[in-house]
């Protein structure tokens, strides 16, 4: 895979791309492709995250899983979908809880771009995915590379955000330095889950609250 990435993070990562785990990714990804398999996001959107949030940017991390897995969907940003697209329900209960924390009407479309631009990292812990088929390249590797990147901002950054949804993104916690970062923990705001503690965990204010008392700019939440 000629990998196309944003030139702060390909300083970070640079060694990633060169490892054996790395090398399988590419792989097994041009295979689907010769298969017929179609595979999302389109490739120059793989690394979409990176592009939209420069490494030196970095103020907020929010951790999905897997991108979505339906035609027009996936566009290489946690829990966005490109302008046009119907939002899935995980960013619905998210748009109820950001008007319910800080009275921001929920976006006529579901793009999170604008997040993504003021420092907030988007990022699946899995970055492709067969049509129809969630989880399908969750174990080709993926984990690793992302594993890192949760690594290196932790390493390398101080007083970044890191919003933990679910247990999936919890177990991550591990990776992250606790001393010098700030990390929020609340249920996953699928409909299966939003009741259990996603709604009303307020994490787009206190996101800011901490933001704001290291004296970094607060994100504008609304879209």
């Amino acid at each position: 895979m000629d990998v196309q990435i944003e030139e702060t993070w390909k300083e970070v990562l640079n060694q990633e791309f060169t490892k054996s785990y790395f090398q399988q990714i590419a792989t097994f990804i041009k295979a689907e492709k010769a298969l017929g398999k179609r595979i999302y996001p389109p490739g120059s959107l793989i690394f979409n995250a990176f592009y939209k949030t420069p490494f030196d940017k970095v103020k907020v991390v929010i951790l999905g899983q897997d991108p979505y897995h339906n035609v027009g969907q996936a566009h290489g940003l946690s829990f966005s979908v490109p302008k046009g697209v119907s939002k899935p329900p995980s960013l619905v209960n998210i748009f109820k809880e950001l008007e319910n924390d800080l009275g921001i009407p929920p976006a006529p479309h579901g793009d999170l771009e604008k997040w993504a631009q003021q420092g907030v990292l988007l990022l699946n812990a899995t970055l492709t995915v067969r049509e129809n088929e969630p989880g399908s390249h969750s174990k080709i590797g993926w984990i690793n590379f992302t594993d890192e990147v949760i690594k290196k901002i932790s390493e390398e950054k101080k007083g970044i955000v890191f919003l933990l949804w679910g247990r999936f993104a919890q177990d991550k916690q591990i990776l992250i330095d606790e001393t010098k970062h700030h990390v929020l923990k609340a249920a996953h705001p699928s409909p299966f889950s939003a009741d259990k503690g996603f709604f009303g965990c307020k994490h787009f204010s206190k996101t800011n609250e901490l933001l704001m008392q290291q004296g970094d700019q607060p994100i504008d939440w609304k879209l």
